[in-house]
């Protein structure tokens, strides 16, 4: 039998509504976005310690509510079919009209960054933050996000933040400009406890 917590209520009351009562938060859920269903689905134990930050460099960056719908739809169909993956990677990922789409979920083993798959919660820049940076909304989407995941029981207080390219070597993700922001982040930290080097799939 399924448990239903509190946080669970809230984030999937959340979702229906499409905005939380604490925050200025739309959450899309996969079915407004048109997601395929995942092959497979891993439960991940929560509060996790561990927020991951990364930009999808491509797709390219989206401004309205259709193109970022297009974003998620090609980073799924990339992901399952030709990495092979269960689903999208990241748990959520975030577009430049401001809203945060459902990926994997809270609860969901992700497929963005090995070794830290089980234990972190991937959020995903749509667009190639290298040299400049999203729009302000676009980022306080992301503080909105990872604000409400702590107050709902999904990330530990206590968080620690990373950067994709310290947790992954060979990889320039989350893309310099952007890096360079989320070091001036709260939790954010350059004590990594473990760094992959693995190339292999992810599920």
């Amino acid at each position: 039998m399924q448990i239903i917590t509190a946080g669970d209520l809230v984030y999937r009351l959340a979702v229906f509504v499409g905005i939380t009562s604490s925050y200025d938060l739309q959450i899309v859920s996969k079915e407004e976005w048109g997601a395929m269903k995942p092959v497979e689905i891993d439960p991940m134990p929560n509060p996790v310690p561990y927020v991951i930050i990364h930009h999808s460099y491509i797709p390219p960056a989206c401004n309205t509510s259709s193109e970022c719908v297009e974003a998620m739809q090609w980073m799924q169909d990339f992901h399952m079919n030709t990495h092979g993956w269960n689903d999208i990677g990241y748990h959520f990922a975030v577009g430049g009209d401001g809203k945060a789409y459902e990926g994997r979920g809270w609860s969901a083993v992700g497929a963005h960054a090995p070794l830290y798959n089980n234990r972190s919660i991937g959020i995903c820049i749509i667009g190639d933050w290298t040299t400049e940076l999203p729009p302000i909304k676009q980022l306080n989407t992301v503080h909105n996000l990872i604000n409400f995941g702590v107050e709902s029981g999904y990330i530990r207080p206590e968080y620690i933040l990373h950067g994709h390219r310290q947790v992954r070597s060979g990889t320039e993700c989350p893309g310099d400009r952007l890096f360079e922001e989320i070091k001036s982040w709260p939790h954010f930290s350059n004590e990594v406890d473990v760094v992959s080097n693995k190339t292999g799939k992810k599920a």
